[in-house]
């Protein structure tokens, strides 16, 4: 018991600071000023954003690169309707998250008081925990719950409002201590019974996926990779798990996947599926696991074990663990599978080549111009839309890091990118966005020049809504509504915020560009105009009208 009284925002401080919070994100509100106030005599950096959608994506993304908890601040209402996007993004990337929101006060509460909002109901089909604190004497105790939560079994995001006049009361509380995450380990019955599984087929694809994965556990990926000579195949945006120089990586299950790679996973004799869900993307629409095919998953869910399709062998592990406990058993010396990896990776190869597609401005060999220069521990983010493809799809990760939606949500690219660069100020930091995301959350450069962050944001811009006209030409051909967009000059206005910026109109300009971006020393931005034809690095938006 500390003998001295704290009002609740003196006491939500001193959990942060248990937990090893280094910086939170946030829009300030009234409704939490005494938090603000306690901010402002701690060493926890304050990062103050434009909009909390943003504010979201930046804890969000940076929870992604560091493996901790991301924190949100922000205010009742409307603010916790603009943080709702990080949230979800949060849940369906297994991302630990925790939202903090000043709320109404609880005299006023239950009256429709300004900026009301029943947040437990609001939140709660978004996140795995959303709850009021009603007495300060409980304030402690429920933020080390929520931060014990976020983390543990499947990690996500949990939200937690805070009444404005107990942010103002004082209490004696005892200092509440951060409790440790619950994370499933891999029993060594467990082992046997994989490898068993294993050794009696002959197409195996291991699809590994999920999020919290530590280096230890990466690194075990690898080596289990190359000594069982198992293909690896990886979900929609986890391309970092496994460099994808490994002799065994076979490529993503994404938007838009190698035909090849998925016809493989079609005919695999098991799913090794560590770490991911096999969701909607990954699975392609459900089509996998496919009858007959034996499944091993490993998820650090309970819950996600049985719920969408049968396992022959569920774990309830962390893919983490899971990886480095296998990595230690004696693998086969000639496994019947060698061949087949063989050909996955080479198939691999050849669909990572990227080809020229015409056009002034050429994606593809702007990627291997990209390729070349990029650090090998650079930190690339990509937002929703079909340029993403070319990165996704032509560049090489494993020691670079990948952060991106698999909700595919629109506008992350750019304030993921600000706080990579403010986490890891001495890397090579790249956002890819299309001219639609930019403009959803662009506003965050303000922020980036505010606390010297120095991404280069890349904005391709072919003047519309790509994938969605990419599907109304594949649905609706030449019925075009919504989806033309009327964009401003975005060297302009990156330099109106003080960032340096540059127009690239064709393929030339792209390196010397790029190099003078890299030098900068401050955020910068290149306004990519590409032609709106070349919808995706094999197909031109005029010809799939026709075949439709």
């Amino acid at each position: 018991m500390t003998k001295k009284a704290r009002t609740g925002g003196h006491i939500v401080v001193d959990q942060l600071l248990a937990q090893g919070v280094e910086h939170v994100f946030c829009v300030p509100g009234e409704s939490y000023l005494p938090i603000l106030d306690r901010l402002y005599r701690s060493k926890i950096k304050t990062v103050s954003c434009r909009q909390e959608g943003g504010a979201a994506f930046m804890a969000e993304a940076d929870a992604k690169l560091s493996g901790k908890t991301g924190v949100v601040l922000a205010t009742r209402g409307p603010g916790a309707a603009n943080a709702v996007i990080g949230v979800h993004t949060a849940m369906q990337d297994s991302t630990p998250l925790v939202l903090l929101l000043g709320d109404v006060g609880r005299d006023f509460y239950g009256r429709e008081a300004f900026q009301e909002v029943d947040f437990a109901a609001m939140f709660a089909p978004l996140c795995k925990w959303a709850a009021r604190v009603e007495d300060i004497a409980h304030l402690p105790s429920m933020l080390a719950h929520a931060f014990q939560l976020a983390e543990s079994d499947r990690p996500g995001p949990v939200v937690l409002a805070l009444p404005e006049d107990l942010l103002r009361e004082e209490a004696v509380l005892p200092r509440a201590k951060a409790l440790p995450p619950f994370k499933p380990q891999t029993l060594p019955e467990t082992l046997a019974k994989t490898a068993a599984v294993l050794k009696a087929t002959k197409r195996p694809l291991v699809i590994a996926g999920g999020s919290s994965w530590t280096d230890d556990g990466k690194a075990a990926l690898a080596q289990l990779a190359k000594a069982w000579k198992l293909p690896v195949a990886v979900p929609f945006r986890r391309q970092d798990l496994i460099s994808g120089n490994h002799p065994c990586f076979a490529g993503d299950l994404g938007i838009g996947p190698d035909p090849k790679l998925f016809k493989a996973a079609m005919e695999a004799d098991l799913l090794f599926l560590l770490g991911t869900r096999l969701g909607e993307i990954a699975s392609q629409a459900y089509q996998l696991p496919k009858q007959g095919q034996t499944v091993i998953h490993v998820h650090a869910g309970a819950a996600e074990l049985g719920k969408v399709f049968h396992a022959d062998l569920a774990v309830n592990a962390t893919p983490d663990s899971f990886a480095q406990a296998f990595a230690g058993l004696p693998a086969p010396k000639k496994p019947a599978w060698t061949d087949w990896t063989k050909q996955l990776r080479a198939d691999r190869e050849t669909w990572a080549r990227p080809r020229p597609t015409g056009g002034a401005f050429d994606a593809g060999i702007a990627m291997e111009v990209l390729e070349r220069l990029l650090p090998k521990d650079a930190i690339l983010t990509v937002d929703a839309g079909n340029f993403a493809g070319w990165p996704q799809r032509f560049l090489t990760f494993g020691s670079r890091r990948l952060l991106g939606p698999t909700c595919g949500a629109m506008g992350y690219s750019i304030p993921a990118s600000i706080s990579a660069s403010m986490a890891e100020p001495d890397k090579c930091v790249v956002s890819f966005v299309g001219d639609g995301g930019s403009l959803m959350t662009g506003q965050e450069l303000a922020t980036a020049m505010q606390y010297q962050a120095k991404p280069i944001i890349l904005v391709f811009d072919n003047a519309m809504f790509g994938t969605i006209r990419m599907h109304q030409e594949k649905r609706h051909p030449g019925r075009v509504v919504a989806t033309d967009l009327q964009n401003p000059d975005f060297a302009a206005w990156a330099e109106s915020f003080g960032a340096f910026a540059a127009t690239v109109t064709t393929t030339e300009e792209f390196e010397p560009a790029f190099k003078r971006a890299m030098k900068a020393g401050r955020a910068a931005l290149l306004h990519i105009k590409t032609d709106p034809d070349i919808i995706t690095p094999n197909q031109r938006l005029s010809k799939m009208g026709k075949r439709a």
